[in-house]
């Protein structure tokens, strides 16, 4: 049998592992990098959902303008909206105009026989978005709000 030295025996007793200290060091850097994480994720898909109401609007505008070539007017409704073609534009909403996500309510504003506007509103969990990206509209001449100068409809 080896026979242990001085220096074995205080390196024995001093490798003994980490610390309380250390490990709450460790837990508090893990728990401010997981919050900052967290909330760039929600912020991020907050972004992300809104591309859901500037599509449903931008695929409604398309779909107007095939419309009101084939019946000399735009659909003035939401059912109009969602009924199939030749009788409607197509659109996938809800019966109430909800995108299929959820995020956003589509509705008119004002809507004639030779004019529209559609709005886009955030509903759910897409209200905690920025306030000047809540509400989009488009009218039939291209006119979009928020400006674009928001970053709204990047």
């Amino acid at each position: 049998m080896l026979k242990m030295t001085r220096f074995d025996r205080h390196a024995r007793r001093t490798a003994g592992g980490f610390t309380i200290i250390e490990l709450m060091m460790v837990v508090t850097l893990v728990a401010i990098l997981g919050s900052l994480a967290v909330s760039t994720y929600r912020s991020y898909v907050l972004r992300a959902n809104r591309t859901e109401g500037r599509l449903v609007l931008l695929a409604t505008q398309v779909a107007q303008e095939k419309f009101f070539l084939q019946n000399n007017a735009y659909a003035q409704d939401i059912a109009t909206v969602i009924a199939a073609p030749p009788a409607g534009l197509g659109i996938p909403l809800t019966a109430g105009g909800g995108t299929n996500g959820g995020n956003y309510t589509v509705s008119f504003t004002a809507a004639t026989a030779t004019t529209y506007t559609l709005q886009a509103v955030a509903t759910g969990t897409q209200v905690k978005d920025t306030a000047a990206c809540l509400t989009f509209t488009i009218n039939e001449q291209g006119q979009r709000t928020p400006a674009d100068s928001t970053g709204c409809w990047k």
